[in-house]
């Protein structure tokens, strides 16, 4: 048994952070979910890089413009994404029967642009969910104040909801109730809830990445045992964040109104850590993966940290290891005078921001090659 493997023995499901035809086509994807891999995340910076970066998308242009030569790069953009999500879907579906239904999902996520746009969220997630076509399916709904009636919504209507771009335990409880109203709705409406799954995805060493550079401009100011004191923090808000949200996961859904919804087939919305790529060398290539094991969890993990784990990583339950030094990283970077709202609010704007620059990137280059393929196609009559 791999290590991923023994990760399921202990209630995590890894799920791969990468999507791109090649992977597909090319059996790796297949690999890895022989392997263990029980489910695929995409955003649009992956799509991005995988369609930008890459001739294996022409054809489909090409076939797409002979269909229909005037039509938008928007949505050349959608048809490809959706073509890959369905292929994805298909590989996964032995995952997804084995386990019930608990796993085996493949996320895509609303155009970015519509992160503060409620009804447009709603109306992109129908969109998606009808085109794609797939039960095991998972529509991204950025956790904005404006996509919290989006998740309600969406929940309500019996489509499975990946939230995306949480940072905050503030946000992340608005998220929960948002996903439990949303079943209570659709159960009042006398429409069965067994088969809605939902995840919430945590964003993890983005905050390490920003709370340690405001730590070491604070350490370059400081000398001495204070100095010490602010660089035994660095590396540590991230993970200490997390557990929180943990404890807030267990105590939502073993309250007496989830009990209810469960009751009647609800299941818990599990939480979904991401952003699980070490990003700084002098940490740990594991460092987000192993401190954060725990029953009803998803892991999506970069390909090269998947890999590594793969190598050498130390499946142990450790969510709810040392929470009292969590709560005291939280408590001494609150009196180090770094205020964790201002934090995570900040990473919530910038990790939108960041997926419009990567759509932006991806219709420059979509238009392009629109236009390049366009003058050599012939529109079918």
């Amino acid at each position: 048994m791999n290590t991923v493997q023994q990760l399921a023995k202990l209630g995590q499901s890894v799920w791969y952070d990468t999507i791109s035809r090649e992977i597909i086509r090319g059996g790796e994807l297949r690999k890895h979910v022989d392997e263990g891999l029980l489910g695929v995340t995409s955003n649009p910076t992956i799509f991005d890089k995988a369609i930008s970066s890459s001739a294996d998308y022409d054809d489909q242009i090409r076939e797409i413009l002979s269909d229909r030569l005037g039509i938008s790069t928007a949505e050349i953009i959608q048809s490809l994404m959706v073509t890959d999500i369905q292929m994805a879907c298909d590989v996964l579906k032995p995952a997804f029967e084995r386990t019930e239904g608990l796993d085996g999902y493949v996320s895509v996520e609303v155009a970015p642009g519509k992160a503060h746009d409620t009804k447009a969220t709603i109306d992109e997630v129908r969109l998606l969910w009808t085109r794609i076509n797939r039960k095991n399916l998972m529509v991204k709904i950025p956790a904005t104040k404006e996509g919290l009636p989006a998740i309600e919504q969406s929940t309500a209507e019996g489509m499975n909801i990946n939230v995306t771009l949480i940072f905050a335990i503030e946000r992340y409880r608005e998220v929960a109730q948002a996903y439990i109203a949303g079943l209570e709705k659709r159960l009042l409406s006398g429409k069965p809830i067994a088969h809605v799954r939902s995840v919430a995805s945590v964003f993890v060493s983005r905050i390490d990445t920003l709370v340690d550079d405001l730590l070491n401009k604070k350490i370059a100011a400081a000398a001495g045992p204070a100095a010490d004191r602010l660089r035994r923090l660095l590396g540590k808000g991230a993970v200490a964040n997390t557990k929180m949200i943990y404890q807030a996961f267990k105590e939502i859904f073993g309250s007496q109104q989830f009990n209810v919804l469960q009751a009647k087939g609800g299941t818990v919305q599990r939480p979904l850590w991401g952003s699980t790529g070490t990003k700084n060398p002098a940490y740990s290539d594991l460092l987000y993966v192993e401190t954060l094991i725990g029953a009803y969890t998803v892991n999506t993990i970069p390909p090269a940290t998947y890999n590594a784990f793969l190598d050498h990583g130390h499946p142990a339950l450790t969510i709810e290891s040392n929470l009292d030094e969590a709560k005291s990283v939280l408590r001494d970077l609150a009196a180090a005078g770094i205020d964790i709202q201002w934090v995570t609010k900040k990473l919530e704007d910038d990790g939108v921001a960041t997926f419009e620059k990567s759509f932006d990137g991806l219709y420059k280059n979509l238009e392009a090659k629109r236009k390049e393929f366009a003058s050599a196609v012939r529109p079918r009559s």
